[in-house]
């Protein structure tokens, strides 16, 4: 797929950098694959399956660490994933040509960028409550039919969401998106199983890049923050979003 072993280590190397960044707030990274991925010029029959089968390899780390440092709240998760994991199924099912796949994941790219590069950490003055059960639903079921379609596991919308409205403290919202994409990256590649056939050979170096990536995510979102690193995540999750859509 790549010219030279060079270029799928170097791809390799960055996957690590996106799997860190962006488990250390809890997500499995998905959207940071899609634009490396993107910007290597992987092929979309390619990246999709790619991405889910990463994603599920570093959320389940992920949700395991989170949940074992007593970072997670069931109440605040199980609403979102009654809607979410059907229709993330549903949007697996879904094979997208490249002309519409490639300007919807650029969306979700600018839109996961924008989150990141957001000036405040994401917090709401809002007295914290549990999420009402319907609106959970909806929500996580347009989240999840958006995740099965894109190949990423929808944590770039759910934690923001949880935040703003004052559904989840904000090193509890970490835990939930985990178990969340984790639960979703499953339901999206079980819809369309047959997409693993465009799996790439070099996928096990993918794998070992990105979990050790989440080990060193993982420690730093437990024990740390990193305001700063997000934004510079944030900026190449735009630049990706913006190639996908064609404007440059």
């Amino acid at each position: 797929m790549f010219e030279s072993l060079g270029s799928e280590l170097l791809l390799s190397a960055c996957m690590f950098m996106g799997a860190a960044l962006y488990t250390s707030v809890g997500h499995a990274g998905a959207s940071a694959y899609i634009a490396l991925m993107a910007l290597f010029g992987v092929a979309p029959a390619v990246m999709r399956p790619t991405a889910l089968a990463l994603n599920i390899l570093v959320a389940g780390f992920t949700s395991f660490r989170y949940l074992r440092a007593d970072l997670f709240r069931w109440r605040t998760l199980w609403p979102f994933l009654l809607g979410a994991v059907p229709l993330a199924f549903v949007g697996g099912a879904i094979q997208l040509p490249g002309a519409y796949y490639k300007p919807i994941v650029g969306v979700v790219l600018l839109l996961g960028g924008a989150r990141f590069l957001w000036p405040k950490e994401l917090k709401t003055n809002r007295e914290l409550h549990d999420p009402p059960v319907w609106i959970g639903v909806l929500c996580g079921a347009g989240i999840g039919l958006l995740s099965g379609l894109t190949g990423t596991g929808g944590g770039i919308f759910l934690s923001p969401l949880v935040l703003f409205l004052g559904w989840s403290e904000t090193r509890k919202a970490s835990g939930v998106a985990a178990l969340f994409i984790l639960c979703n990256s499953v339901a999206g590649l079980l819809g369309n199983v047959a997409i693993v056939k465009a799996l790439p050979a070099e996928l096990p170096i993918y794998a070992i890049a990105v979990v050790l990536g989440a080990i060193v995510g993982t420690t730093f979102g437990i024990r740390f923050a990193v305001p700063m690193i997000l934004k510079a995540l944030g900026a190449v999750l735009i630049i990706a979003g913006l190639k996908l859509i064609g404007v440059y």
